[in-house]
């Protein structure tokens, strides 16, 4: 049976920290001088991308090379998908060419499912809809852990993860992996934004837990998922939930600020995070490689790294 990386709940929380551990062997590789391994050579990997990307499109990019494999992009504003063709037969004549593995992200929720109905080849969710997006989650984890130098115990940590919980694939997986590894998670949001149900606490009052949390978890607004009506206007949004400097005043020293990209600056950030020592944006760009690396040589590779 091919195994798959398509939500954090489906890969359970003993290959989560099993990727963890793996996605610090990728780093240690990412700082070498020639950050290149033959682990994935004669291996081929499709990134299929319906929806615009660059930071997640452009890791595993890279991190498919890295492992020396061959990479295949599908530019769908190009392909026979704008003549009509639909997305079963795409994965057909694609997976007729050799593919191992395919890389998706798609606008509709559980489209990385069909994907693997329709190819025996490895799939990876690179964000489904509102639904998941398991790399971002494990990237972020693993960001946290190297940060703070834990190990896959987040015990006793204290994570709020702020602003459009409701619309974002991110928030879901990122909980996910959170609350797996036994972390404390709050959703700070206006009422509108958060879902229907929740299993964590929440809250509508940012400045009730700047203080006290490790993590400070940022998410932009996504407007292309929601409805007219929704988000407070008038800038009220940016006013009550908005990192603005006396908010970044109120983090403690020792707590790492958090965002997925791209930032809405103006909207969610009102002060520059790279003039922050609390940030750790660039760092989890830099580790989505590793951390996507990880997760192709777990689907594709056999025996050491250095193979």
């Amino acid at each position: 049976m091919t195994s798959h990386f398509r939500s954090i709940a489906e890969a359970g929380t003993e290959r989560v920290r099993r990727l963890l551990d793996l996605t610090d062997h990728m780093a240690a590789v990412g700082r070498r001088p020639n950050p290149k391994v033959p682990a994935l050579r004669g291996k081929t990997v499709c990134n299929l991308f319906f929806e615009d990307s660059t930071r997640t499109r452009m890791s595993f990019d890279l991190a498919a090379k890295r492992l020396s494999a061959d990479t295949m992009t599908l530019a769908v504003s190009s392909s026979s998908v704008n003549k009509g063709e639909s997305l079963r037969d795409t994965i057909e004549t694609l997976d007729a060419m050799g593919v191992d593995a395919f890389v998706v992200r798609h606008r509709t929720s559980g489209v990385p499912w069909q994907v693997a109905n329709w190819s025996p080849a490895a799939v990876v969710n690179a964000g489904d809809g509102w639904h998941a997006h398991p790399t971002q989650a494990l990237l972020d984890a693993y960001t946290i852990r190297q940060r703070r130098g834990l190990t896959n115990d987040f015990t006793g940590l204290k994570i709020a993860i702020v602003g459009d919980i409701r619309h974002s694939r991110v928030a879901r997986s990122t909980t996910e992996i959170l609350l797996m590894l036994g972390a404390e998670v709050i959703h700070v949001a206006p009422r509108t934004l958060l879902p229907p149900t929740s299993h964590v606490p929440t809250t509508a009052d940012l400045d009730e837990v700047i203080d006290e949390v490790d993590v400070l978890y940022m998410l932009r607004m996504q407007r292309e998922r929601m409805g007219a009506g929704i988000v407070p206007d008038g800038g009220e949004y940016s006013r009550r939930f908005a990192l603005d400097e006396r908010r970044a005043s109120a983090l403690r020293g020792d707590a790492l600020l958090m965002h997925p990209g791209p930032i809405n600056r103006g909207v969610e950030m009102m002060v520059d995070p790279t003039e922050l020592s609390q940030s750790t944006i660039l760092d989890q760009v830099t580790n989505g490689i590793a951390a996507r690396m990880a997760v192709l040589f777990d689907l594709l590779g056999s025996g050491e790294i250095e193979e």
